[in-house]
Order: C-alpha cells, then sequence, then structure tokens
C-alpha cells in the first residue's frame, strides 16, 4: 500500500519563540502550539517521561507543515546545527518562496545567514541554502518563468546538475 501524504517535518529546537517568528517571516501560519507529554508521547518516541513543547507551523497552500519542539524533559542530548551540508542525516528543508531577494532581506533581519550564494540553474531556479535561528539549514528556491517541478525532476533521470550525462 502507498503512503497517503507526507504529514510534516520535525525540528528541534532551544527557543520555541524565535523559530515560530522566523518561520513565521518565511510566510508559515501557526496551526497550533500545545505542551505535548503522557503514556501515548513517551510510547511513540521510547523516551520516558518526556515534555515537548510543540509548535506547528502550516505553509499558505496547506499541504505542508513543520512541527517545532522544544525538549522540557528529558535534556537534549546531541546537537547537529552546524553540521556541514554533506553530513550524514537531516540535511535541510526546502521552501518555494515568491521573491527570494525579498526572502533573503526579510529573514536575514531575524539573523539569517546566507551558507553560500544565491545561484541560478539553467532558466528555471533561483536557489540558495540559509541558516535560520539556532543553525537550522533551510533551502529556498524561487521558480523563474513557466516551469514545473516535473521539469526539475529530469536532474535524478540520467542529467545531472550541470545540464551532463549522470
Amino acid at each position: 500500500m502507498a503512503i497517503k501524504r507526507m504529514d510534516n517535518v520535525g525540528i528541534v529546537v532551544a527557543d520555541l519563540d524565535a523559530a515560530i517568528g522566523f518561520f513565521a517571516e518565511l510566510g508559515m501560519n501557526l496551526e497550533g502550539r500545545a505542551p505535548i507529554e503522557g503514556d501515548w508521547a513517551d510510547g511513540v518516541t521510547g523516551l520516558q517521561g518526556q515534555r515537548v513543547e510543540i509548535a506547528m507551523m502550516r505553509t499558505p497552500d496547506g499541504h505542508s507543515r513543520v512541527e517545532l519542539s522544544r525538549f522540557i524533559a528529558p535534556p537534549v542530548v546531541a546537537d547537529h546545527r552546524d553540521a556541514p551540508v554533506n553530513a550524514l542525516g537531516y540535511l535541510r528543508v526546502m521552501f518555494t518562496v515568491e521573491d527570494i531577494d525579498d526572502t533573503l532581506a526579510r529573514l536575514g533581519r531575524r539573523g539569517a545567514t546566507l551558507v553560500g550564494k544565491v545561484v541560478q540553474y539553467e532558466d528555471m531556479y533561483r536557489l540558495c541554502y540559509i541558516r535560520g535561528p539556532e543553525g537550522i539549514l533551510i533551502g529556498l528556491a524561487e521558480e523563474l518563468g513557466q516551469h514545473t517541478r516535473n521539469e526539475f525532476e529530469r536532474m535524478g533521470q540520467g542529467e545531472g546538475v550541470s545540464g551532463q550525462p549522470a
């Protein structure tokens, strides 16, 4: 049986208010904020005695969500925030934006920093990575012209990013 959809991406943060503000500035809407604890939560995560405050952020189209979590207990045991983009595990979340320059200016006022530079892939996308609050790696993509996601997917089907066979 096939999956129905991807529900959300979870990101653990130390400062929930700052993360909510950052993702709201990006254009996401706060869907809800709540404490999470109890036997059911312990059972799902395998962490006994967990107490977490979460905030669910929703994209404007309503199809995607980011779940921000601040652990009160147990304490956070690992920190991957400064890992380079080629580190194993979670890499980044990519968002399509209307205007990458405007988005960078707005998020820069909230402390976001550009990882490399804004680049253009053919006549399809302008792309960049930024570090947001607490070093969270975020990708931004601005679609150019009338191109669709399916055209971008051809990179994974025999043609590399350079336009040369993979």
